[in-house]
């Protein structure tokens, strides 16, 4: 089996478009009720969510006229939260396409479809021209590519000269054994963790300019402790959340990756880059 196969498979829930629907009436909504806010819970699957996901953007600096690449989409939250907001075209692609076909139909209920459109496919060779697209992100992605400077090159081919593009990933910190699961990976065999360094030097190989990078450690730690407290005060997760897309594992893989956060192995870091 190849390693996007076992690392699609990591994430493959089995029945999720049913999962959200069932779990709608508890937030007394319906497909045609439900709002962006509503689905922010599951719709952003990266340390911080939607908080991370503003302040992440706010520092690209995207005009509505732009038309984005998200690599690595998931169930497409990023690109539905940017096109609502913004009024941007956004394209995604990611590996799993249980996630592409859940999150088109979650465009079509918030009538994003026309904007916001998800691919299942490699980010290591997308099906798009080269100079296409005005901009692009990446959340939570490279802890499961190996070839980092391939996929950079593959991001560089399809942007056109003057963009920028941003990565918020979990990176390694220090050495030391991780503890797994964890949300990205069941064991070490589909965890490609590097340093900030490590992917600087795979930016510029592929032909960025480096001008950002920001360690958000401490917020990973306080986020998660908020999180704990309000499931705490409310008895038990919401409706929609981290444990719709990763059920029964959620509580270890959670636990885990706080506990390697907290002994310093691992932080979520943005980097900014730009094509000049």
């Amino acid at each position: 089996m190849s390693k996007e196969k076992d690392v699609s498979n990591h994430y493959l829930h089995g029945d999720l478009l049913k999962a959200i629907e069932t779990a709608l009436p508890k937030l007394g909504k319906t497909t045609d009720s439900i709002t962006i806010e509503d689905l922010a819970p599951i719709d952003e699957f990266h340390i911080g969510g939607r908080q991370a996901t503003e302040n992440f953007l706010s520092q690209l600096n995207f005009s509505d006229k732009e038309h984005l690449l998200d690599i690595g989409c998931g169930l497409g939250g990023a690109s539905r939260y940017i096109s609502n907001k913004y009024n941007n075209r956004v394209t995604g692609i990611d590996l799993t396409d249980e996630y592409i076909t859940t999150g088109n139909t979650l465009s079509t209920w918030l009538n994003l479809h026309n904007q916001v459109n998800l691919h299942q496919g490699s980010a290591l060779s997308m099906p798009f021209q080269d100079e296409s697209f005005d901009g692009a992100y990446m959340m939570h992605v490279g802890m499961n590519i190996e070839n980092k400077t391939q996929l950079f090159k593959e991001i560089f081919r399809v942007l056109k000269p003057g963009t920028s593009l941003g990565v918020y990933d979990v990176m390694q910190n220090n050495d030391g054994d991780l503890i797994y699961p964890v949300p990205w990976a069941s064991n070490k065999n589909t965890s490609y963790l590097a340093q900030p360094g490590q992917y600087k030097t795979a930016l510029q190989e592929a032909g960025f300019v480096v001008t950002k990078d920001n360690n958000r450690r401490d917020f990973a730690l306080d986020f998660f402790k908020a999180l704990r407290e309000k499931t705490e005060a409310n008895g038990g997760p919401p409706p929609l959340g981290l444990h719709t897309l990763m059920q029964e594992s959620t509580a270890d893989k959670i636990k885990n990756m706080i506990h390697n956060i907290t002994e310093g192995y691992i932080a979520p870091v943005e980097i900014i880059s730009h094509k000049t």
